[in-house]
């Protein structure tokens, strides 16, 4: 496969899945601001959300007040946020329009239909959108692409780079909104253990539409610990970190196996390494470290992966 086309495939999957984390954030941050936990109001918990995505430089240079509206905007329909939902939806759609004969007749109807409604919606008044259902609109678009794939696609190199730009991204996203509950929590560590504590750790469930499928792997109470390994650690939860990252590998192994000596594996070497620092972490050596210091580390990795990516197979694209 050309650099070119791999590149354009990968991307498509990452930018997809981009697309659904920044509605996603949006989510968390509504859900949160119910109860507000400082005396400025909400303005800590939007912030939050703006450190964990590493864009609080830029949205304060363009819009200067951390307001829930200016953040909306800013995270959904800004065209000079390079992460909104309407800009990765057409990168994503671009990506696709490019690369069209690599892709089933499925996986272009999906993409293309949800790239026509969002400019739809983007022409729409301001105010007469439900911020909750264009987290909606999000979700169940980028999941009717995610399934055109699986379904349709053939399982070669093509539906390979799709889906590692799935993972990779996924387990960068899923470990950026749990920082969100680091940057909430930080200016107020007496509510740690709290009910207010419990509510923001069913947030991120509720985000990461993992609420009902934590309750039948833990039951009982939402605590710290249990959501953090239900969200790191377990292989049951399909975006938990070690899941996305185990689905990163699996696809690097089936890259290797087509390429064989003809292409490197620094990318699979390393995402090999990252998964087995995971396989032999627990949640309390997590806890005992430092939550936030670990999905830093992390988040990083994945940097460093997804480069090697580039470095491995995509150096031709540009």
């Amino acid at each position: 496969m050309l650099s070119r086309t791999a590149s354009n495939l990968f991307w498509m999957g990452r930018h997809l899945e981009r697309a659904e984390t920044a509605a996603r954030l949006i989510d968390v941050g509504q859900r949160i601001t119910l109860l507000p936990n400082t005396d400025e109001g909400y303005q800590s918990e939007w912030k939050s959300l703006l450190r964990a995505s590493g864009t609080i430089e830029a949205f304060t240079t363009k819009y200067g007040d951390v307001t829930q509206e200016n953040i909306e905007e800013y995270l959904f329909f800004d065209r000079e946020n390079p992460s909104s939902v309407v800009v990765c939806f057409e990168k994503a759609r671009e990506s696709g329009r490019i690369v069209r004969t690599a892709l089933t007749g499925q996986v272009w109807d999906a993409l293309n239909v949800a790239y026509q409604e969002l400019r739809k919606i983007e022409k729409t008044p301001r105010n007469k959108l439900d911020m909750a259902g264009l987290t909606d609109f999000t979700t169940r678009h980028a999941s009717t692409v995610r399934g055109a794939i699986n379904a349709t696609q053939l399982r070669n190199d093509g539906w390979h780079f799709m889906n590692l730009g799935y993972g990779l991204e996924r387990a960068d996203a899923t470990a950026r909104l749990l920082d969100v509950k680091y940057f909430v929590l930080l200016p107020r560590i007496e509510f740690v253990g709290s009910g207010l504590d419990s509510y923001q750790w069913q947030v991120i469930l509720r985000a990461l539409s993992a609420h009902r499928a934590f309750h039948w792997a833990y039951g009982g109470d939402v605590t710290a610990g249990r959501v953090a390994d239900f969200l790191i650690l377990n292989g049951e939860s399909p975006r938990s970190l070690i899941t996305s990252l185990y689905e990163a590998v699996w696809h690097l192994e089936g890259l290797a196996r087509r390429y064989g000596d003809a292409v490197p594996t620094a990318a699979r070497d390393e995402a090999r390494q990252v998964l087995e620092t995971l396989q032999n972490r627990d949640i309390d050596t997590i806890f005992d470290e430092g939550l936030h210091e670990f999905l830093t580390w992390f988040i990083t990795s994945i940097g460093s992966v997804a480069a090697l990516v580039h470095q491995d197979y995509l150096q031709g694209s540009a």
